[in-house]
């Protein structure tokens, strides 16, 4: 047998990953897989697994699965949907590459799209996770994805963008878009997903890269940093999280006598659970609930124009690439 041609070298959009269906069993599935990763959630396999499947999934499952029901596509998952649209709007823009999209819990899975890859001539790859700031908990599960599955091509990790100018640009036409067509809020809230503070203290940059956003972003805006509240969201345990938390700042808010906020989330690539149902659905209804009349919430880039045009920008240059 020949061996195949060499193809044109790729780009794979990585993102977390999503359930296949709306379901209890789908979300199980789901859900062990990835809270199983050591780089997830970071106790001894030997406490945390039985811990896992014999208490949280039985409990979980199906109210998460309620969640997912709540905002699920005509297509499927939100996540999902707008992670293969966002792909299909770089490979426009980079005709010279194969572009497509992987998960890195759930499918498609990282190590088939890369076998795939390899068995059709590849021998070029960059992944580029949709992670802007990078964690322990996300980017570096990606890398040990990569190690484990990646023979036999080149493959390159970009590591971060949070302070990329065009990204932050493109984020913040997006709030002045909120604001040209609904009025701007008396607060402008970014709520970025919490990791435990232990790993920053041990060394993770995400807590630092979340803040040098957060001043792109304001920059991008024209506003101080000191006008912009920023928090992180979706603590899961009852480990002390990254904080403030988002949540009992809202209502802190509210009960300051803040009528509206306007709420995005720059640690997203495109909307998922996390944004359209934990924010615009259950902490705007939290927020009314503290006295304050009117959550609104931005959604995150998914497939626009400027975040194509962002992602295929930094896939075409040299630097962050590792």
């Amino acid at each position: 047998m020949s061996a195949p041609s060499e193809a044109p070298p790729a780009l794979i959009l990585v993102n977390l990953g999503t359930p296949e269906a709306a379901t209890p069993a789908a979300v199980s599935a789901y859900l062990d897989e990835f809270l199983s990763d050591p780089r997830v959630v970071q106790l001894p396999r030997w406490l945390w697994l039985p811990l896992l499947r014999g208490v949280v999934l039985p409990r979980r499952s199906a109210k998460v699965a309620h969640k997912y029901a709540d905002i699920w596509m005509q297509d499927g998952s939100p996540l999902a949907v707008h992670t293969a649209a966002l792909a299909s709007a770089v490979q426009q823009r980079l005709p010279e590459r194969t572009v497509v999209h992987a998960m890195r819990y759930g499918t498609p899975s990282l190590a088939s799209v890369l076998a795939r890859l390899r068995a059709d001539g590849c021998r070029e790859v960059r992944v580029l996770p949709l992670y802007p700031q990078y964690s322990t908990t996300t980017t570096a599960s990606v890398a040990d994805s990569i190690s484990s599955h990646g023979g036999g091509m080149q493959v390159e990790m970009l590591h971060d963008y949070h302070a990329d100018p065009v990204w932050a640009t493109a984020v913040a036409a997006s709030i002045r878009a909120h604001w040209d067509k609904h009025g701007r809020g008396e607060r402008l809230l970014l709520s970025f997903h919490g990791i435990p503070q232990r790993l920053v203290e041990r060394g993770d940059p995400y807590a630092v890269q979340c803040e040098a956003s957060t001043r792109a972003i304001a920059e991008a805006l024209g506003m101080a940093r000191s006008d912009i509240v920023m928090t992180f969201q979706s603590r899961f345990g009852r480990a002390r999280w990254l904080q403030p938390y988002t949540l009992p700042t809202l209502q802190q808010l509210a009960g300051e006598g803040v009528r509206t906020v306007d709420v995005a989330c720059p640690g997203f690539a495109v909307d998922c659970l996390e944004t359209l149902e934990e924010i615009a659905m259950q902490n705007a209804e939290a927020f009314r609930g503290a006295g304050g009349d009117a959550l609104r919430y931005i959604p995150c880039l998914n497939a626009g124009d400027a975040h194509a045009d962002a992602l295929a920008a930094l896939a075409r240059i040299d630097e962050g690439w590792i």
